[in-house]
C-alpha cells in the first residue's frame, strides 16, 4: 500500500496527518500554521497559531486575543516529529512560505508571494523541495508586471499633477500589504500622507512590531478638510463610493491591483486612473518560483488553477489542480466588492467624519 502524502487537502485546509497540524485552515482546528495575516489565510477560531513574528500584531488586531506563538524566518518548530520553518514569501510584511519536512521528505506551502522586492517585505526566497503548494491567482500570460519603480513614478507624477490642478488625491489599495507598500514608496515632497481609520490601524499593529514605516495621519472629525486636500489620501477599497469619500470632492480617484492591467477594470471602479500593481507574483513570477524549487510535482491552490496547471504540464511539471477557499485579497477584488476583510474591519473602525459635517444623507455617521 502506498504511504500516503505528508500533507493532504481536507474540507478543512491543508493537514499535515504525521504532524497533526494545518497550514492557514477556514475552519476551527487546534494546530494552525499561518502563512500571512489576510482574512482568506488567517481565520478566528483555532486553539493555537503559529505564524511569522512581523505578523503577531496584525494577527492580533484583526482575530483578537489568540494563542499565538512566532518565529524568526528560517527557525525550526517541530510537531510530533515534522520539521516547520518559515522563509520569506515577498507577498507583504510578515508572509511566509511554510516548508514542513518529514523523513527527508519536503513539502512547501507557498501562500501568497511575489518574487519582486518591493521595498518593506523581506523578499521571496525559493525554497527547494518536492512538492510545492502554490497560487497562481494571476497565472495567465496576459499579466506581466512592469517594474514597480516605473508605476511609483506614474503614481507620484500623477499627485503632483492634481495638486497643480486644485484636486484632492484618493488612492486606494488594500489595508495590509498594498497600502503600506504605497507608503514607502511615494515621494513624500509632495505632501503629507492621510490614511482612512482602516489603514491607520493596520500601519499602528506594524509599528508596534518594530516594522519602520513613513509618516502618516490619521483622517478624523478634527481632520482639516482644505489640509488632507493638500496631501494625498491612502483609503480601503471599502471606502470607495462613500459618502466618507465624497467629502474630499473635487478629488481624483486612482486605484492599485494587479487586475488594472486588463481594459476595462478601471472603469468598473469608476477610478480616474488605475495603476497595475499587485502583491501577486506575475505569469514570469510563478513560472519562475516554481522552477527555482526544483520541486517534482506542484498543487495549483487558486486563481487561473485550469490554465496555469496546463502549461506546467505542458513543460514538464506534475501539475494538479486542488480546491481551497483561498483568494479573498486580490483574487475577490475583481468583482470590485468589499472582500469579507474590508467590511469586517469597517466596522470596527470609529466614525470618520469632518467637523460639522455628517457622512450620510440620512444625518447617521457612516462607519466607512
Amino acid at each position: 500500500m502506498a504511504n500516503k502524502p505528508l500533507l493532504e487537502f481536507t474540507d478543512r485546509g491543508i493537514y499535515c496527518a504525521k504532524g497533526k497540524f494545518y497550514i492557514d485552515p477556514w475552519k476551527p482546528v487546534d494546530d494552525a500554521v499561518i502563512t500571512h495575516a489576510h482574512a482568506d489565510h488567517a481565520y478566528w477560531g483555532h486553539k493555537r497559531y503559529l505564524a511569522h513574528h512581523l505578523s503577531r500584531e496584525v494577527l492580533l488586531y484583526r482575530l483578537g486575543e489568540i494563542n499565538l506563538q512566532t518565529v524568526e524566518y528560517g527557525e525550526t518548530v517541530v510537531k510530533n516529529g515534522v520539521s516547520i520553518s518559515l522563509y520569506p514569501a515577498g507577498h507583504v510584511i510578515g508572509s511566509a512560505q511554510i516548508r514542513i519536512e518529514y523523513k527527508g521528505e519536503v513539502w512547501v506551502v507557498s501562500g501568497d508571494y511575489k518574487v519582486e522586492d518591493d521595498g518593506i517585505s523581506t523578499p521571496f526566497e525559493p525554497v527547494k523541495c518536492h512538492h510545492f503548494i502554490s497560487e497562481c491567482t494571476f497565472g495567465m500570460p496576459v499579466y506581466q508586471w512592469k517594474p514597480q519603480v516605473q508605476t511609483f513614478n506614474d503614481i507620484n507624477n500623477w499627485w503632483r499633477s492634481n495638486l497643480h490642478n486644485g484636486l484632492a488625491t484618493v488612492l486606494v489599495g488594500y489595508s495590509l500589504g498594498k497600502a503600506q507598500r504605497i507608503l514607502q514608496n511615494l515621494d513624500l515632497f509632495n505632501g503629507k500622507v492621510y490614511t482612512h481609520g482602516v489603514i491607520e490601524n493596520t500601519n499602528e499593529a506594524l509599528r508596534r512590531n518594530g516594522v519602520l514605516l513613513n509618516p502618516t495621519e490619521r483622517i478624523t472629525a478634527e481632520s482639516v478638510k482644505e489640509e488632507v486636500r493638500k496631501g494625498i489620501i491612502i483609503a480601503p477599497p471599502s471606502s470607495v463610493g462613500t459618502p466618507w469619500m465624497r467629502k474630499f470632492q473635487p478629488y481624483s480617484f486612482g486605484y492599485c491591483s494587479g487586475w488594472m492591467a486588463i481594459r476595462g477594470a478601471k472603469r468598473r471602479r469608476a477610478a480616474d486612473r488605475g495603476f497595475v500593481l499587485s502583491d501577486h507574483a506575475d505569469w514570469d513570477g510563478l513560472v519562475s518560483a516554481i522552477d527555482a524549487t526544483g520541486c517534482e510535482s506542484v498543487y495549483l491552490t487558486h486563481g487561473y488553477t485550469a490554465t496555469f496547471s496546463r502549461y506546467l504540464s505542458e513543460i514538464g511539471f506534475d501539475a494538479h489542480e486542488v480546491h481551497t477557499l483561498y483568494g479573498g485579497e486580490e483574487e475577490g477584488d475583481e468583482t470590485g466588492q468589499p472582500t469579507p476583510k474590508e467590511n469586517e474591519e469597517a466596522k470596527e473602525t470609529p466614525n470618520e467624519a469632518f467637523a460639522g459635517e455628517d457622512l450620510s444623507e440620512d444625518g447617521r455617521a457612516d462607519i466607512l
